[in-house]
């Protein structure tokens, strides 16, 4: 689904929700008609459903994993490096700098 046909679905949705709210309250003090507000209400919901379910399927982001594994690599290379003379604050940012450079990549 393209990002226009999405966008579409979310403003549509949106309309429809805010009408059905209004819909509700100008049927309840107009009418008290029971079943014409039960009715605006269930297409409230279901526009609000909509809504849910298509930005559920349509998220593209992932959840960043934390890999301990390769946390604890990485630590003891800094140490190693530290050790060997570098400048640990200067080691500890250019790390820092890379995990940046690599998430505005993605």
């Amino acid at each position: 689904m393209t990002n226009v046909a999405l966008k579409r679905i979310r403003i549509v949705c949106a309309i429809v929700f805010v009408s059905c709210i209004a819909g509700m309250i100008v049927t309840s003090i107009a009418g008290n008609n029971v079943g014409v507000v039960t009715t605006i209400g269930l297409t409230s919901a279901v526009a609000a459903i909509v809504l849910i379910a298509t930005s559920a399927v349509t998220a593209t982001r992932r959840i960043d994993a934390f890999d301990d594994v390769r946390a604890e690599g990485i630590e003891r290379r800094i140490g190693e490096l530290v050790q060997a003379g570098a400048n640990e604050d200067g080691v500890r940012e250019l790390v820092r700098e890379s995990i940046e450079l690599g998430r505005s990549a993605t």
